[in-house]
This record gives structure tokens, C-alpha cells and sequence, in this order.
């Protein structure tokens, strides 16, 4: 009989098309690995994949932000990995002949497939990925910091490769959810003098901010006065008030999503000249500064980490993400109680 498990399938549209159920328990191929799912962190990727707001192919089990252990190997020469807690890259598969993917920009390949949109991903018991997606977590004070590694990754992607923030610059950072605060934590280390924004109703994710030694305003950041704006809410507003807050030939770096057009006063981008960058999920390069950061203790992640749920309890916990309270949201399939 084949073996099934326990996870959260988006099989139609809609938070409605969305249920806990069973799917099949994967097994290991040449240059592939299973990996019993401790944690997965709720992002805002998987706010908008539940709303229809981004790309996805149904059925899927959802989840990308993934710690885990390796549970079994398809290839003997992988047997290394046996035991191993891991973070996982989210890139299942990309072409690897495209010109992105020989330039190492697989997060550009136009048949890039990555867990939890278009292959099935950790809001499960067991995740199946490609050896090549691992990385070995140091020693870290939480049990599930590693949890967010892929989402460092993809500030790493933001903010270092190539770098953006010279020692010295003033530094704003809109928007104090996860993102935010590890946007302004690297910013930090970066040599930066980092502010990060928020909204009066966001004064407790600010005192976590405040914590690290990052200034923090529930104000509207004053015009012109900073070197560098990164703009982490993912809302209009949250975007207008970055770029007024740019000084002349400042730097604007967009990491959060909108998940829909948006009206924003663009003509400040010609006006102050200033230099508009992105960075769209990570790469093995964004994926080893993470790693560094880590090892570094250049960022603290623990308390960052808000809340634990179990498999049960996705939707109440996908609600609560949607509505902005707390930082990060870990699920944990084999647990079966809230922390």
C-alpha cells in the first residue's frame, strides 16, 4: 500500500480552494533527498498563493521556508547528508541552459519550478528535494532559527550581492514584519545606520527591532534624508513614503511583494536620479552570505520567531500573517499542540 502523510494542498482557487489533507509520502531518487519537516515558516509569498496573488500550479502542498532533517538518499554517495538538519533552497528545478542559469541567476529562469507553488512543499511531514538544495545550519541559540534561512537568503539577494549599503549610510527600512527586520539587521551589519518604519499598530515588531539597537518610527520618515530606502511592507503607501524619504541619488530597493498593480509617485525616481534595485527570491551566492551572517552571529533570529502552530492550525495562522500580527509563524507537522 503506498504511504501516505499529512499536509496543506492548494488544489483551487481561493483561500477556499486550500485544505489539510493526504498526499503521498515521497521517496528518494538519484541525487535526491527526503527531509522529516521540523518547521515552516508562513510568508507572505504563501498569503499571496492562497489569494491567487502569485504564480502557482495546482495541486501543490504549499510551504518553502523549510528546517528539516535528512530522513533517507537516493544515491549512496549521498549517505554523507544521512541525519543532517538542513535549509533547503527553493528552486526544485530551473533549465541550467538558459542564459540566467549559466550567468548563476536560477531565480530568473523562466522554467524555474520551486517548492510549495510549483512542486510540493513543507507544510508537510516530508519534503522531497534535490541534494544540491542543502545547506548544513551551524550551531544556532534556537532550535528553529533555521527556519529563516531562505528568507535571509533573500535579503542577502536584496542587500549584498552586490552590496548596497556603504558603512555610514542612513538607512530606511519600510515595513518591520520578518523581512523587515532581517532586511535592517543585514543593513546593520553592513555598516548602515538603519531606521525601520512602521505603523503605530506595529509597535510591538518595533520593540523587537529595538532590541538589535535599530531606530524605530511610527512616524512618517522625514523627506530627503536617507542614503538608502528598502522597502519591505509590500504596500503602496509603504512604497510612496520610501521614495520621498530618499535623499537625491539615493539607492531604492524593493523586497516586498504587492501582489497587484499599484499607483506609486514614480516621477521622484527621475527627479532625485536616484538608482532602483530588486532582488526576486535568492541564489547559492545569496544562499552562502546567509550562511555567513549565521555563522557570524551577525543576525539574531530567535526572536523573530513568534509563534509555533502544528499542521491543524494553518488557517488561523495564515489569517493572523495576513493581518500582520507577530513576526514569523512556524508550522510544525509532527507536532500536534500550540506553543
Amino acid at each position: 500500500m503506498t504511504s501516505m502523510m499529512r499536509a496543506v494542498i492548494k488544489r483551487g482557487p481561493g483561500v477556499e480552494g486550500i485544505e489539510i489533507g493526504e498526499v503521498e509520502v515521497p521517496t528518494a531518487g538519484a541525487g535526491q533527498v527526503v527531509v522529516d519537516v521540523l518547521a515552516t515558516g508562513i510568508c507572505g509569498t504563501d498569503v499571496h498563493i492562497a489569494h491567487d496573488e502569485y504564480a502557482h500550479e495546482r495541486p501543490v502542498v504549499m510551504g518553502h521556508e523549510v528546517l528539516g532533517v535528512v530522513s533517507s538518499v537516493g544515491s549512496d554517495e549521498d549517505a554523507g547528508w544521512l541525519g543532517a538538519e538542513v535549509a533547503i533552497e527553493t528552486y526544485f528545478s530551473a533549465c541550467e541552459v538558459c542564459d540566467m542559469c549559466r550567468r548563476g541567476r536560477r531565480n530568473l529562469c523562466r522554467d524555474r519550478r520551486s517548492i510549495g507553488s510549483f512542486r510540493n512543499g513543507g507544510f508537510a511531514e516530508k519534503l522531497l528535494v534535490p541534494v544540491t538544495n542543502l545547506h548544513r545550519l551551524p550551531d544556532m541559540p534556537g532550535e528553529l532559527d533555521g527556519v529563516l534561512s531562505e528568507p535571509l537568503a533573500c535579503i542577502a539577494q536584496c542587500l549584498l550581492d552586490p552590496p548596497v549599503v556603504q558603512p555610514g549610510d542612513r538607512v530606511l527600512v519600510t515595513g518591520p514584519g520578518a523581512m523587515g527586520q532581517l532586511a535592517a539587521q543585514v543593513a546593520k551589519a553592513s555598516g548602515g545606520l538603519v531606521t525601520l518604519a512602521g505603523l503605530p499598530a506595529d509597535a510591538e515588531r518595533l520593540a523587537v527591532a529595538a532590541d538589535f539597537g535599530v531606530a524605530i518610527t511610527m512616524e512618517p520618515p522625514p523627506e530627503h534624508a536617507f542614503d538608502v530606502v528598502v522597502e519591505c511592507s509590500g504596500s503602496a503607501s509603504g512604497a510612496a513614503g520610501a521614495l520621498r524619504a530618499a535623499r537625491r541619488g539615493a539607492r531604492y530597493v524593493q523586497v516586498g511583494i504587492f501582489g497587484r498593480d499599484v499607483m506609486l509617485p514614480f516621477d521622484i525616481v527621475l527627479y532625485k536620479e536616484l538608482t532602483v534595485t530588486s532582488g526576486f527570491a535568492s541564489t547559492p551566492s545569496s544562499w552562502r552570505s546567509a550562511m555567513r551572517l549565521i555563522e557570524a552571529g551577525d543576525v539574531v533570529l530567535t526572536p523573530l520567531i513568534t509563534k509555533r502552530v502544528p499542521l491543524d492550525a494553518f488557517f488561523d495562522a495564515l489569517d493572523a500573517a495576513a493581518r500582520g500580527e507577530g513576526l514569523k509563524t512556524v508550522i510544525t507537522p509532527r507536532e500536534t499542540r500550540v506553543r
